[in-house]
């Protein structure tokens, strides 16, 4: 466990930091577990339902469920059972008594499964221990009344458009009124007494808690992580990171579909007090690409078909490839504001839906292609109906790439030429041009080739400054842009050529945050500051890998490793000064980018060793080999 929080009265909760939290799943949705006991964030059924706990944006309005220690001052640790999503929390009160929480939502790796349920077992340790007991959801983001009755084996809380919840908490307890509609209650635990709390959604008849089976449950569920996180097959310095990352990753795919959401919540800001506040509970195409290269490059390959399967079956539908997705593979609801909620910290707006989903970003082509590039090389299989969907997405590429768009950070404004862009539909060229041959198809083999030869001579007359030093953002301007990082990493360039390491040492210069890198230096449309972007971090240091500088990548990628909350969570962003965690949490990017810049320094080090440097074959015309192989 690492160092303990402190609470020294009530209302010192509110001084909890964003990312202060642990994160509990079942595959279908998920919940965020404060230091003090409470669960300030949980959506039911699944991770993009309205929620039944919002405390995490508005402490009076969004409703939360607590056990927490009714003396104060009290100091709390939390860990996860090792290799496990099991959350621990430890509360200590001096002279008087340590009680352990558990938390967990029951695991059974059945994407059918429909338990949606939140376990919590309460057990003394030393010495005894009154804590408070709080029940008080509020369902639909708080915007419908929620009425708490209480019935022979627990309570039961109604939402006003039929949604039903059980809390069961055992032993003998008087319960009474908390706020509005909620119900709490006190109970004193001596040493080696427990009690179990169970959570139940769509039920309205609350049971013994024998008849959860909490301990046979806690049993199975962690059995079923640590059998899980065996499949791991990264030995590197950063073995820890890289497994709890590969474990955040799972908690946040959506088990029926192979979807992963983007994060686990909505609209925490990017700067406290701003406006930069997203729904990221969908599922974007470059997401679930770049999860399938970090899944398989460390052993995990179901879970890189399932999210391959998923953007497949959305395009099996006809329509065209979309920014995003709803985790059913359907479109993502238009943005609404949620004006009754005050916002993490008074960030306000809290918004639902997303518009962004409307753009036109024509870098999803390049990770949608990639992403079945890599399908096939770590032994996968694309059958010819997916080839022909997967055909149209390469002529819509080879005919549009000269066109603008919005491009991957989703900007409020007009389109540009952005260099990221330009350099995805390149990937989507050249892995095109790799597909085509495996489905012998030589006419599209050479188009994919001729065209993809066009688009890197085109970024290098018109994506380069006036002065010829770098790489700019896009086309006629002179901005830096942190996806220009990806220049070397997909191969189009190396990275020991002089233009990209020029270009490196610029975005470091104009884009450096502190230890850390912000994404970009332009107007785009959306008011107010943001921190430094964890993925960018990651990216440089792979870059500096690549260039055979690996003790600034060491450097670079240790910093923002340990950027990581108590538990090994990252957020979005990172507060440049004080090195708080900012956006969305936990974020797939951040965690899809620490794993591929594990791989990929821990390679360059392996190379080294040998005597070799960067590897050679990144702008190779044939198939690169995949890193994954070396492991």
């Amino acid at each position: 466990m690492t160092r303990p929080f402190r609470f020294s009265n009530p209302w010192s909760h509110r001084e909890i930091s964003l990312a202060s939290r642990g994160l509990i799943g079942d595959g279908i949705t998920c919940a965020l577990v404060r230091p003090d006991g409470v669960i300030d964030w949980l959506c039911f059924p699944r991770f993009d339902s309205p929620s039944v706990f919002a405390g995490i944006l508005d402490d009076e309005k969004g409703g939360f469920t607590g056990i927490t220690p009714s003396t104060w001052p009290f100091e709390s640790l939390q860990r996860y059972d090792p290799d496990t999503n099991v959350l621990e929390t430890l509360f200590r009160v001096e002279r008087k008594g340590v009680v352990r929480i558990i938390d967990y939502m029951p695991w059974t790796n059945d994407p059918r499964a429909t338990i949606h349920e939140v376990h919590r077992r309460i057990e003394c340790v030393e010495g005894s221990l009154e804590l408070n007991v709080i029940f008080d959801p509020r369902f639909r983001y708080g915007e419908s009344q929620t009425r708490v009755e209480l019935k022979e084996h627990g309570l039961v809380a109604h939402g006003a458009l039929g949604e039903r919840m059980v809390a069961v908490l055992d032993g003998a307890a008087q319960w009474e009124r908390y706020g509005e509609s909620g119900l709490q209650t006190r109970i004193r635990l001596g040493t080696g007494e427990r009690r179990w709390m169970v959570l139940a959604w769509d039920s309205d008849r609350p049971e013994p808690i024998a008849a959860y089976r909490p301990f046979e449950q806690l049993r199975a569920t962690r059995q079923a992580w640590r059998q899980w996180a065996q499949q791991l097959r990264y030995e590197g310095p950063w073995r820890h990171s890289v497994l709890r990352s590969a474990l955040v990753l799972k908690l946040l795919m959506y088990a029926p579909t192979g979807a992963m959401v983007a994060a686990a919540t909505t609209s925490l800001p990017e700067w406290i007090g701003g406006t930069r506040n997203w729904d990221y509970r969908f599922s974007w195409v470059r997401d679930a690409a770049m999860a399938v290269r970090a899944t398989n490059l460390i052993g995990y390959p179901n879970e890189s078909r399932e999210f391959f399967y998923f953007v497949r079956d959305t395009l099996s539908r006809g329509d065209p490839l979309q920014v995003m997705y709803s985790l059913d593979g359907g479109p993502v609801p238009p943005e609404r504001v949620l004006e009754h909620l005050a916002g993490f910290q008074g960030s306000a707006p809290v918004r639902i839906g997303n518009d962004a989903r409307d753009q036109l970003q024509f870098d999803t082509a390049g990770a949608l292609l990639d992403a079945a590039y890599l399908h096939e090389r770590f032994g996968g299989q694309i059958p010819l109906r997916t080839w022909g969907l997967l055909k149209r997405v390469i002529q819509t590429t080879a005919r549009r790439w000269r066109e603008p768009d919005h491009g991957i950070w989703e900007p409020r404004r007009g389109m540009r030429h952005n260099v990221h862009s330009k350099l995805m539909c390149w990937v989507a060229l050249r892995r095109g041009q790799h597909l085509a041959r495996l489905f012998a198809e030589p006419a599209l083999e050479e188009d994919c080739g001729r065209q993809a030869e066009l688009i890197r001579s085109d970024i290098l007359r018109q994506g380069v400054d006036s002065s010829g030093q770098h790489f700019v953002g896009f086309y006629g301007g002179d901005e830096p842009d942190a996806a220009l990082l990806l220049l070397p990493i997909v191969g189009c360039f190396r990275a020991t050529e002089p233009l990209v390491m020029r270009t490196i040492d610029w975005l470091r210069a104009e884009l450096g945050a502190g230890s850390f890198l912000r994404r970009y230096r332009m107007d785009d449309g959306i008011s107010g500051p943001e921190g430094g972007f964890t993925l960018c971090g990651f990216w440089l240091a792979e870059v500096l890998a690549l260039a055979d500088r690996l003790e600034e990548a060491e450097n670079v990628f240790m910093v923002h490793a340990e950027a990581a909350n108590h538990l090994g969570l990252l957020a979005e962003e990172v507060h440049p000064l004080t090195r708080e965690q900012l956006g969305n949490f936990p974020q797939a990017f951040s965690h899809l980018g620490l794993i591929n810049a594990a791989a990929r320094i821990d390679l360059a080090l392996r190379l080294r060793d040998e005597g070799q440097t960067a590897p050679p074959y990144l702008i190779d015309p044939e198939p690169p080999p995949i890193i994954g192989n070396v492991f």
